[in-house]
């Protein structure tokens, strides 16, 4: 859990509004290979609810806000997210759900690797007895 972190982005600011932006290699350690988004996410619904082998990953609220909740086997911590100028980075080895959306929330994933089928971990016993 230790390399979990939150990352202010850069907020540029003036009368016509805020821009704010995300380089990979630069605010997140990883290229970004792949970018997806959340919307639109019935009440009570939760989202993820799974573990990557090897993908990295960057999310930011860009609208409304969510919790994304993290484990690594032993211990979960609740992160709530809601400026589009803050991003949570997770590490690979960390199971995530997002819960908790508020109405028209968005969420922005930025991922190091496309998407591969074979880097999930969908089973959350399987994913404890790989982190212990």
């Amino acid at each position: 859990m230790e390399l979990i972190r939150f990352v202010e982005l850069p907020k540029i600011s003036d009368c016509r509004g805020n821009l704010s932006f995300i380089e990979g290699e630069n605010h997140i350690p990883f290229r970004i290979e792949r970018s997806y988004w959340v919307y639109d996410v019935p009440g009570g619904a939760v989202r993820g609810a799974h573990a990557y082998r090897t993908c990295q990953e960057f999310i930011v609220a860009l609208s409304g806000s969510f919790d994304v909740v993290l484990d690594d086997g032993s211990n979960e911590t609740v992160f709530h997210l809601n400026r589009s100028y803050n991003g949570l980075y997770i590490p690979s080895m960390v199971w995530k759900r997002l819960d908790n959306f508020s109405t028209n929330a968005l969420a922005l994933v930025l991922a190091s690797t496309p998407y591969l089928e074979d880097d999930y971990i969908r089973d959350y016993e399987l994913f404890k007895s790989l982190v212990q």
